[in-house]
């Protein structure tokens, strides 16, 4: 009877969690479609393949790697973010080229998650990946604004094309005002952005289930349609299958070359990069599914985008826009990323006619409020409080993915991180305080006393008078070194035999060293520097904060 309780309860909740994800993956599947559909043409696709190569991408991530993955309620599918690396790359290598790129990008990826290196490429700046996805951002918005006008983006393919894309966009408006050719496209487009808009703020809460670009998509459609509108609307070959390139014996001769290998190291980084960033966001968002296994997500996404590669789509990397609609629909397991793939493909073959009906200019609109979307200004108020440093890395990233190119605008954004991590492992501020009314002066430390501040230490010791008793404070450090506590030994000796004294407020300093590495500087074998015991001056206990004590660079 107890066995036959516990089957009626493992069905009962199999069905509850199949209904859950039934019904998030149908949600999930209307934000897909038109996201893919428009990432791949943003991506640089060839316009005439550009729709069924996103979709064949989104089922990609789907089907497999919704079922592979270690973060089960995330979906993968190609992404905003890779977009404008992998147009870099189309325009460098070429398109057909993007699949032995992708497979040597997919087999870093997975050799790393079965290394269980997984968690080492979370460790990311979060105002590297905020300045990155801004940028990404406004690159994604200045180029698709002049397609929703029916225009080329006129920085394509020169040096500095995202700048002149954006310093371009007022001509881009006049166009859709002024210019016949332009105006279907552009009130399409604007009507689209409109449409999502209102739709997000004034719909009834319980409609706002169906995607807001998925009805501004719909709309412009029919209108564009029953108004019989002079636009160019996507195509879709008759077979999905059609637009799958398997990598010729050519390319696949090119894989070891340098430029290859360095293209497809990149797109590793960034993707997986994004992919756990994404993962994490998720788990925080969620409590019905386990938490994210880091090393086997990276295994899922490696194999997805060596299939990718294989097929000679587009990469693909965990979303957040497609993930949050997952987890907010209701998502219980993994089936819901799984079914929204099959819907994709169901949709895709049986009813290729319908999307030959969207607008390009509908399609680049979305693109359009979806990198106004990713310029999240806002996140610099946030970054504020963790210090100017941080605003620097947002930045220095943002402007650079905007005037050279995304792979250009990590590297410096982690240059520009890394050296204000040295930075602050390497600053020690010094105050000195005369308190000539009790004969004595105050030596305030904070931050890190390391060899390298050495001279900055020894220069405000020799300002201290001959004869005068310095009191000298640990509490603001986090780290002290050898080098620095050898400094204060030997001053200590030259300043008693001048008719000085030094005190040190640190009862904890023989401690924090080897028995006997303080010993020695007096006959007696005493410390060399005695705590303070000073009433005035002593910190209680509970007060002090904790310092790292070391014996040199190499000191971890």
């Amino acid at each position: 009877m107890n066995s036959l309780s516990q089957s009626n309860g493992r069905a009962s909740t199999w069905l509850d969690n199949f209904k859950h994800d039934a019904l998030s993956s149908l949600v999930v599947f209307l934000v897909a479609l038109p996201l893919s559909m428009g990432i791949a043409i943003a991506s640089g696709v060839p316009m005439e393949s550009a729709a069924a190569v996103g979709i064949v991408t989104a089922i990609v991530g789907g089907l497999l790697v919704g079922g592979l993955a270690g973060c089960p309620l995330q979906v993968a599918g190609p992404a905003a973010g890779l977009a404008v690396i992998v147009a870099q790359l189309i325009e460098r290598h070429g398109w057909t080229m993007l699949g032995p790129i992708l497979l040597v990008a997919g087999a870093i990826q997975a050799a790393a998650g079965a290394m269980r290196l997984g968690q080492w490429f979370r460790a990311v700046s979060p105002a590297l990946v905020q300045g990155m996805l801004s940028g990404i951002g406004i690159l994604i918005f200045a180029a698709q604004f002049h397609v929703m006008v029916d225009d080329i983006p006129p920085g394509t393919g020169k040096a500095y094309g995202g700048l002149i894309n954006l310093g371009t966009i007022p001509r881009a408006v006049w166009k859709g005002f002024a210019e016949s050719p332009h105006q279907a496209a552009a009130a399409i487009g604007v009507l689209t952005i409109l449409v999502i808009v209102g739709w997000s703020s004034l719909a009834p809460k319980k409609w706002r289930v169906i995607p807001g670009p998925l009805v501004g998509v719909t709309i412009a459609s029919i209108a564009g349609a029953v108004l019989s509108l002079p636009l160019s609307n996507i195509t879709l070959p008759d077979h999905l299958w059609d637009v799958i390139h398997l990598p010729t014996v050519a390319e696949w001769s090119r894989i070891p070359d340098v430029s290859i290998l360095m293209a497809g190291l990149a797109l590793a980084f960034v993707a997986s990069a994004e992919s756990l960033l994404s993962a994490t966001a998720v788990d925080a968002m969620q409590q019905r599914a386990p938490r994210t296994k880091y090393d086997r997500e990276l295994v899922a996404q490696g194999v997805g985008n060596m299939t990718c590669g294989l097929l000679g789509v587009l990469p693909i990397t965990g979303v957040i826009v497609r993930s949050s609609a997952n987890v907010l629909a209701g998502a219980r397991t993994r089936a819901s990323t799984m079914f929204h793939g099959l819907w994709l493909l169901a949709f895709a073959v049986a009813a290729p006619g319908l999307l030959r009906l969207i607008p390009i200019s509908s399609l680049a609109a979305v693109l359009v409020f979806t990198g106004y979307k990713l310029m999240n200004f806002k996140a610099v108020s946030a970054l504020r409080a963790f210090g100017r440093g941080e605003v620097a890395v947002y930045a220095v990233t943002l402007l650079t993915v905007v005037a050279i190119d995304l792979l250009t605008g990590v590297v410096v954004g982690i240059g520009v991180a890394l050296a204000r991590l040295l930075y602050v492992l390497s600053h020690l501020k010094i105050a000195v305080e005369p308190d000539p009314a009790h004969g004595r002066s105050i030596i305030r430390l904070a931050g890190t006393a390391s060899f390298i501040r050495l001279p900055q230490l020894a220069a405000a010791l020799e300002k201290v008078p001959p004869d005068t008793e310095l009191h000298v404070h640990f509490e603001g450090l986090d780290y002290i070194d050898h080098a620095c506590l050898d400094l204060l030994i030997k001053w200590k000796e030259q300043h008693e035999a001048a008719g000085g004294r030094l005190v040190i407020d640190w009862g904890d300093l023989a401690a924090m060293f080897p028995a006997g590495a303080l010993a020695g500087a007096t006959p007696a074998g005493r410390p060399a520097i005695e705590p303070d015991t000073s009433p005035a001056e002593t910190l209680p206990t509970t007060a002090r904060r904790p310092v790292t004590a070391g014996s040199g660079a190499g000191q971890n």
